[in-house]
């Protein structure tokens, strides 16, 4: 007998949007730990049946929260990859805290949840591949003296911590660092 395939709302149905908004805000006002399908319901003044009608389980609920995120983070990517000055805008994109709160709360998230940890592996690997490109581009000849993948972790690894460091309120050295930083980054693109 087969077993007939379980419905799941449209993709672009305005009561799946309103549990998107509603998990993304318990994550970032409550922590993810509170993101239940309960909490997101009352928060959308939704019954929980009808958020597991778009959502069959809370990993699935939390990794479109996530893949929707990484979509606004692509965008802001591609615009820094098409800016005039390539480096410094994609140094701008990595320290940029528009989205802190939830950022943390996915990489905690992602310790507990393989969904959610392969969904961030996927979209961390696509955008990297993008950065090492853009700084290849960026650099030209210079490339071969300045590696674009250490280049691109660089940018990557120093921006996360100073971001993370900021949102939980330490900032020692943080403003020198960036100052540092971004004449180096300068330097790498000026011209001879």
């Amino acid at each position: 007998m087969a077993v007939a395939a379980r419905r799941i709302g449209a993709e672009n149905s305005a009561t799946r949007l309103a549990i998107l908004d509603a998990c993304e805000a318990v994550m970032v006002e409550e922590g993810y730990a509170n993101a239940s399908t309960r909490r997101v319901a009352a928060r959308a003044g939704l019954k929980p049946s009808l958020v597991h009608y778009y959502f069959p389980t809370t990993d699935d609920l939390h990794v479109a929260v996530y893949r929707r995120a990484a979509d606004w983070a692509s965008e802001e990517l591609a615009k820094a990859i098409a800016d005039p000055e390539p480096l410094m805008a994609l140094w701008r994109y990595t320290i940029d805290t528009t989205r802190m709160a939830l950022t943390l709360e996915f990489m905690a998230m992602a310790v507990h949840r393989e969904a959610l940890k392969a969904a961030i592996s996927e979209h961390a690997g696509e955008s990297q591949k993008l950065i090492i490109a853009t700084i290849e581009r960026a650099l030209g000849d210079k490339a071969k003296d300045n590696n674009p993948t250490v280049l691109a972790t660089m940018i990557s690894a120093l921006g996360r911590s100073l971001v993370m460091e900021a949102g939980i309120g330490a900032g020692y050295g943080h403003e020198e660092t960036r100052v540092w930083f971004e004449g180096w980054l300068k330097g790498l693109t000026a011209k001879a």
